[in-house]
């Protein structure tokens, strides 16, 4: 027994007690376990979070154009109610006297590591720190990590790099939002990564509304155990007359192209490319398989979820046929099937930056599959499959090409026959690629058939798909890839850990929509959302901003750029976002508020409003309005009323009864006239006689 105590801080609960059996901490206390030389506790995610504006001056409360930008020179945090008494036990824990030394065993990432160290920091703790970096939830896993600790230090740069990405996307967040908000009058959530793909959907979207389809035409022959068909004609009459000149002639085999032919089996998965199978094959959305995929490493099934990485390291080569065996022994389908593992098609350590592939751990094949919950089973046996694929051998085959000419014109016509299923026999699609229906029948050049009727079918283009979950994904991983150096190591929008919470986020805020389409699950803007993109600048809408800071950011995180470089960029850009950003004109049809309309501006003809404080006009560059608390209308006693505010829109003047007279103090009746100069309101009252009296501008 040491002397002492080395204090362990995980990312949830679920971890820390895995953690903690696996040392030997086994007694119990409120929030945390203790033995063995070891306290065990953990967070609940994040613990405390950049504060909002308000924490900064009680003036940021409301939402004002005049107090934009909004720069915090010493940034804030704050602690949700619920997990204060967690962030307390931590401070307390980390202050104990036999408290030698504090490890790091939240996940091992960008956020894992700015969870642990904003408690850290937070409490003040100066204790020696070290870093739990490991890629599997299995026993052995956690015990070769605290016989490999680091030094904390080792870590300062992802640290770093974890809050320039917070804080600039608060600045970007904060000030955008509330600049599009304020000067649009609705709520506009912006964001560096949620508004540029929020622009994918929408140009997407415009891209299938411009789209017109244009019919075809193309002539097949039947022939036996095939068909052939011409090249396809725009002119239904060119392909009625081709029709026409080969009935009743004998095409002739031409040409005959046999070539053997192999796909490689796929890599193994990232997060994003599980992401993109689960939702085409089984229609998770992005959220749910992570979700899915996090249970799953925690109950030691599956390695680390929140990889970019397609490979294994070198020093898992040689337990790589084990865990290969096992898991297809363990899965009834492929269990009788041979199995073939050539570890160099998946072993790439120059491929792997934190974490390796995500692959079922050994724990898989002792596990009943049949006692998990059905979602997770699903992307369990996914993954486990991707694994077999993914060593095994290639899918071959031969390609048969075959072109024939009848009445002077050429037809074609292609077929496969497998000749080595490969790492197909693992896959759904291997009935649709391994049974040869496709094959052609045997074919020699010269050969000659006798041919009825030819027919004529006919198609149309087709628009481009609207995005699903699948296809958005692979569209943000690219995103600006064209324009960042071929050497940057991030690209695209967001990372794997992101992007489910992006595009959470876009629907929840009501910029888009999922609709069902028979089986497929699209993503469709909003009229919002379409809105939102229509105002935004160029560089709040384009990939290659973000994708030049998610660069940027990792190269912070290997100590290439510098922190203050990157934020004093930052602070810049949205000084200038906010100083020359003017609205466009307009926009009252795009943004529609909603609220009750009580007649036409005499100014510039938009509707005019219903609100709180009067009747105003919806054009956002037009400032017409006739207030309820008017100093004219007060002195008078006369409460400017829907229905009067409705009259003088339309006629000019209304007629009131019962108005107050400041030097009598009786009361009498008259018309309200409305004056209007293009610049000010004023109001007169006007007698049945025609005698004017008083005027007031508001």
């Amino acid at each position: 027994m040491q002397n002492g105590y080395k204090l362990i801080i995980s990312e949830k609960p679920s971890v820390g007690k895995s953690i903690a059996a696996v040392l030997g901490a086994n007694e119990r206390k409120d929030g945390y376990f203790m033995g063995n030389g070891y306290l065990v506790s953990w967070c609940f995610g994040h613990l405390a979070e950049l504060a909002e504006a308000a924490a900064y001056d009680e003036r940021y409360a409301k939402w004002r154009y005049e107090d934009l930008p909004i720069l915090p020179e010493s940034w804030q945090y704050s602690v949700a109610r619920d997990k204060g008494k967690q962030l307390a036990l931590l401070n307390t824990l980390m202050h104990r006297a036999d408290v030698s030394e504090v490890i790091n065993a939240c996940d091992a990432g960008r956020e894992g590591e700015s969870i642990f160290r904003t408690v850290y920091l937070l409490n003040k703790c100066d204790k020696p720190m070290k870093r739990l970096w490991i890629s599997s939830m299995e026993d052995t896993a956690i015990r070769r990590g605290f016989e490999t600790l680091k030094d904390g230090s080792a870590y300062d740069n992802l640290h770093a790099s974890a809050l320039c990405r917070s804080k600039a996307d608060w600045l970007v967040g904060i000030n955008a939002t509330r600049l599009f908000s304020v000067l649009y009058h609705r709520t506009l959530n912006v964001g560096r990564v949620v508004s540029p793909t929020l622009a994918l959907i929408v140009q997407r979207e415009a891209e299938i509304d411009a789209f017109k389809p244009e019919p075809f035409y193309t002539v097949t022959l039947e022939l036996p155990g095939f068909d052939a068909g011409s090249e396809r004609m725009k002119s239904k009459a060119d392909a009625e007359a081709l029709c026409q000149s080969c009935a009743n002639q004998t095409p002739v085999v031409t040409t005959l192209e046999r070539k053997d032919k192999s796909e490689k089996p796929p890599a193994l998965y990232d997060l994003t490319t599980l992401q993109r199978d689960a939702n085409r094959i089984l229609g998770f959305t992005a959220q749910q398989t992570l979700d899915y995929l996090q249970s799953l490493y925690e109950k030691k099934l599956c390695t680390y979820p929140r990889t970019d990485s397609r490979y294994l390291t070198s020093e898992m080569a040689d337990s790589l046929p084990a865990l290969v065996s096992g898991v297809a022994a363990a899965l009834p389908k492929v269990a009788s099937l041979p199995i073939h593992v050539n570890a160099a098609q998946v072993i790439n350590d120059k491929k792997v930056s934190d974490h390796h592939a995500v692959i079922p751990t050994a724990n898989f094949k002792e596990t009943a599959l049949t006692s998990l919950p059905a979602g997770e089973r699903a992307v369990l046996e996914l993954v486990a499959l991707r694994l077999l694929c993914a060593v095994t051998q290639p899918h071959k085959y031969t390609e048969t090409a075959v072109t024939l000419e009848c009445a002077g014109h050429s037809f074609s016509a292609k077929g496969r026959t497998v000749t080595s299923p490969g790492w197909r026999v693992f896959t759904k699609s291997n009935e649709e690629n391994a049974d040869n229906s496709n094959a052609l029948p045997s074919l020699e050049e010269g050969q000659s058939f006798k041919i009825t009727a030819p027919s004529i079918k006919e198609g149309k283009t087709t628009p481009p798909k609207h995005y699903t979950e699948d296809t958005l994904l692979s569209a943000m991983e690219v995103a600006g890839a064209k324009e960042m150096p071929e050497d940057a190591e991030r690209k695209g929008l967001g990372t794997p850990a992101t992007r489910a919470a992006i595009l959470e986020k876009l629907v929840a805020t009501g910029f888009v929509e999922r609709k069902k389409s028979k089986k497929t699950v699209n993503l469709i803007p909003t009229h919002a959302g379409i809105s939102l993109i229509t105002v935004l600048p160029e560089q709040l809408q384009s990939p290659l901003m973000t994708a030049e800071w998610e660069h940027r950011l990792k190269e912070i995180e290997r100590g290439e750029e510098s922190p203050e470089t990157f934020m004093q960029g930052i602070r810049g850009m949205v000084c200038e976002l906010v100083k020359t950003y003017k609205t466009v004109l307009g926009a009252d049809v795009l943004f529609p508020s909603g609220r009750t309309v009580v007649g036409k501006c005499p100014r510039c003809g938009s509707d005019v409003t219903e609100s709180k404080k009067g009747y105003f006009c919806e054009r956002n560059d037009c400032h017409f309005g006739l207030w309820r608390d008017n100093r004219f209308l007060a002195a008078k006693k006369i409460n400017l009323t829907k229905k009067m505010a409705e009259t003088l829109l339309k006629d000019g003047k209304t007629y009131a009864s019962g108005i107050f007279s400041e030097k009598t103090g009786k009361t009498y009746d008259a018309y309200i006239v409305l004056e209007d100069d293009g610049t000010k309101t004023a109001y007169r009252l006007e007698f049945e006689r025609g005698k004017a009296n008083g005027r007031q501008y508001s």
